[in-house]
């Protein structure tokens, strides 16, 4: 059986530093840092104050106050940034078959401030289990892709890929070979999440997982510097339309580029912590390397997962050494992180429209922030610091890693006529 060939026909964002595609992209060639004190709450006794929140968003702008009400903000974000997508593809929703159009979305956690808000409001009662008849639906991480189906009448394969912060990744790898196979002519996906809350911000600073510099939040993420102390918690969606290649084309479709190869991996190792050599990464990435038939040569630049943790920016690093050998040297690095803190289940879908992106303009955005060389890395390493750089770039690598030892890779090319 031959695979079809699957591009990307449209782009949506919300995030930290920009709410729509354009707004996203300048402030990623920018080097803008999305990470300000925390306004969802009051942070007095929490041991991090600051995290990178979406700005200037009024729901109601996009969605009916009526609708918003029963959507908790990680599938009102959904929402928000597959419409992006889908007015950027271009697509006649009227003259489509839209039992070909699925929808295959990412979520880590779901819907984590309406738990905490029913929860909370059950415990400082009498014990009578009074609970919103939407709490359960609000909450579910299924909800998202229902409603974006529900909202454009899509009734192809629908549901939500969990896998920590490589959800949205999964989901984009899922869409990938749902095409391929034949079996869907347009996939909406991505991912979004809404963690900034105060079981969100409190469960991660229990694990340590998060940067404490309330002195600076703006440049709290910052990726392969050696006094990174944690990540910084984002939100926001980001949301791709992958279409099968002729079906694009016969509609005339803008195509950002053709995506070529997807891998997956486990570190079989730690609930939360990287293999320290990197082994499940290097498998991940030669995985997807060989699903699209192309050579570690190939590459030219790589948006890491980057988180800016102690262990995982190395680990990760080591692994792009041992798996691109010399040619290491010549791709440029970044971690669009440093700008945008860790979307979580949302991070593969953004990370992978800032490859894109890059793609199309000849630009890789900086990884902010550095300072301090950790010699614990390769210095001859390209990690693309401070300021964005030019370079025309062919194919293009995102990496994506989650809690559990999930990893995923996607390869995005130019396209080849």
């Amino acid at each position: 059986m031959e695979l079809k060939r699957v591009v990307v026909t449209g782009l949506g964002a919300l995030t930290p530093i920009g709410n729509n595609i354009q707004e996203y992209w300048d402030g990623l060639v920018n080097g803008k840092s999305g990470c300000a004190p925390i306004t969802y709450f009051d942070t007095e006794k929490f041991k991090t104050k600051f995290a990178c929140e979406i700005k200037n968003f009024t729901v109601t702008d996009f969605i009916d106050r009526k609708e918003a009400r029963r959507l908790d903000k990680f599938a009102q974000y959904a929402i928000v940034a597959s419409d992006e997508a889908i007015k950027d593809s271009g697509m006649d929703l009227d003259k489509i078959d839209k039992s070909r159009v699925g929808v295959i979305w990412g979520a880590g956690i779901g819907g984590l401030e309406t738990f905490q808000q029913e929860v909370t409001s059950f415990t400082k009662g009498d014990g009578t289990p009074r609970f919103n008849p939407f709490f359960i639906p609000k909450m579910i991480a299924d909800i998202a892709p229902g409603h974006i189906s529900i909202r454009n009448g899509f009734m192809g394969p629908n549901f939500t890929t969990v896998s920590a912060c490589a959800s949205s990744a999964n989901a984009l790898i899922d869409a990938l070979n749902y095409i391929r196979l034949g079996h869907s002519d347009v996939i909406v996906t991505g991912g979004s999440e809404a963690a900034v809350t105060q079981a969100g911000m409190g469960g991660f600073n229990a694990m340590h997982a998060l940067s404490t510099r309330n002195d600076s939040p703006e440049t709290a993420s910052r990726p392969f510097d050696a006094t990174r102390d944690g990540f910084v918690l984002g939100e926001g969606a980001g949301a791709l339309i992958l279409e099968e290649y002729e079906h694009a084309k016969a509609r005339g479709a803008k195509i950002y580029a053709e995506v070529v190869g997807g891998g997956l991996s486990a570190d079989a190792h730690h609930m939360t912590a990287p293999h320290p050599e990197g082994i499940g990464v290097m498998a991940v990435m030669k995985n997807c390397l060989e699903n699209a038939g192309l050579q570690p040569e190939d590459v030219d630049a790589i948006n890491t997962h980057g988180t800016s943790t102690p262990l995982g920016d190395v680990a990760e690093l080591k692994a792009i050494t041992n798996v691109f050998g010399d040619h290491a040297k010549t791709l440029n690095i970044n971690s669009t992180k440093s700008m945008t803190g860790h979307l979580l289940g949302a991070a593969g879908a953004i990370e992978a429209i800032a490859s894109l992106l890059a793609i199309e303009h000849g630009i890789v955005p900086p990884t902010i922030n550095h300072t301090t060389v950790d010699e614990n890395i390769d210095p001859e390493l390209n990690l693309t610091l401070n300021n964005a750089q030019k370079r025309e770039i062919k194919v293009a690598m995102s990496n994506t890693f989650g809690f559990g030892g999930h990893n995923a890779c996607v390869l995005f090319k130019k396209l080849d006529e």
